[in-house]
């Protein structure tokens, strides 16, 4: 079982960046694909980005694309998402997640770990 705590979450304007960190433990962490889904109230849970377990493989939901940056750091066994050019429609709670990407150009899952979530909120 992997542990996952977020942090970095807040309230931004629209236009603005927020910077998710997320904090793995466990012995399988390194080997695993890591992500941030979101959920807005009413909705369903979404991959936003994952980057598979060596860093050389990453995807991003199309509500990421040229705006997210997804990343991982196996030293300091962390995952982060840069959130650029933030919009109201981004407000959502953000969940670190871990699980498996195996072949492909997404992660096949299943994401069977999950964070608390932390709140991004983006007013207009």
């Amino acid at each position: 079982q992997v542990q996952l705590v977020e942090s970095g979450g807040g309230l931004v304007q629209a236009g603005g960046s927020l910077r998710l960190s997320c904090a793995a433990s466990g012995r399988t962490a390194r080997t695993l694909a890591l992500a941030w889904f979101r959920q807005a109230p009413g909705k369903e849970r979404d991959l936003v980005a994952a980057i598979n377990w060596s860093g050389a493989l990453t995807y991003y939901g199309d509500s990421a694309k040229g705006r997210f940056t997804i990343s991982r750091d196996d030293a300091e066994s962390t995952v982060s998402l840069q959130m650029n050019s933030l919009k109201p429609e981004d407000t959502a709670v953000y969940y670190c997640a871990a699980g498996y990407w195996r072949v492909g150009r997404s992660p096949d899952g299943p994401f069977d770990s999950w964070g608390q979530g932390t709140q991004v909120t983006v007013s207009s």
